[in-house]
C-alpha cells in the first residue's frame, strides 16, 4: 500500500535507476569532471609545488563575448570565436578579499569538440597545458616535459 501511495504522489522509484556497471550510470557533467581531474592530475604530479595555489573550476558555458574587431586575450584558450577555457589570475574581489588564481574550463564548448571520452580527456589536457604554461610563465612543452631536475 505504501508503494502505491508514494507512486501516486509522483515520487516514483527511490535510489539509482542504473547500476554502477552500466556506462550511462554517471551523468555527462560527472564524466566531464572526471576527465578534467584526470587531465589536471597528470600535470599536477610534475608541478604540484608550483600549482598548490591554483584552483580548477568548471562552468557550463563562457559568459564572455568578443566585440567586433577584438581578439581573445592571452589568458583565454579559444577555438576561433568560442572560448574553451580561461586563466583567472589571483587578485582581490569586490569585498577586498584576496582570491586565488584559477583555471576555468567551459564544459559545453569542450564536449562539443570531442566526439568520445578519450578525445575529451585529450582535449582538456591540451587546454590545461596551455593555461598552466601561462600561469607558470613557461612554454607548453616545458609543462608537458615536467620540471628539469638537474
Amino acid at each position: 500500500m505504501t508503494s502505491r501511495r508514494a507512486a501516486r504522489r509522483g515520487h516514483g522509484p527511490r535510489g539509482p535507476i542504473l547500476p554502477p556497471e552500466v556506462p550511462r550510470w554517471r551523468s555527462r557533467a560527472a564524466e566531464f569532471d572526471a576527465a578534467a581531474l584526470e587531465a589536471f592530475a597528470e600535470i599536477d604530479q610534475h608541478w604540484h609545488s608550483r600549482l598548490v595555489h591554483l584552483d580548477l573550476a568548471v562552468d557550463m558555458v563562457p559568459r564572455m563575448r568578443l566585440k567586433p574587431g577584438e581578439t581573445w586575450p592571452e589568458e583565454v584558450v579559444a577555438d576561433g570565436l568560442v572560448p574553451l577555457a580561461r586563466l583567472v589570475p589571483a587578485g582581490v574581489d569586490r569585498a577586498g578579499q584576496p582570491t586565488r588564481a584559477r583555471l576555468v574550463l567551459f564544459r559545453r564548448p569542450l564536449t562539443r569538440r570531442a566526439p568520445g571520452g578519450d578525445d575529451l580527456r585529450d582535449l582538456v589536457y591540451s587546454v590545461l597545458v596551455e593555461l598552466v604554461s601561462q600561469h607558470l610563465e613557461i612554454s607548453p612543452d616545458e609543462v608537458e616535459a615536467g620540471p628539469n631536475d638537474n
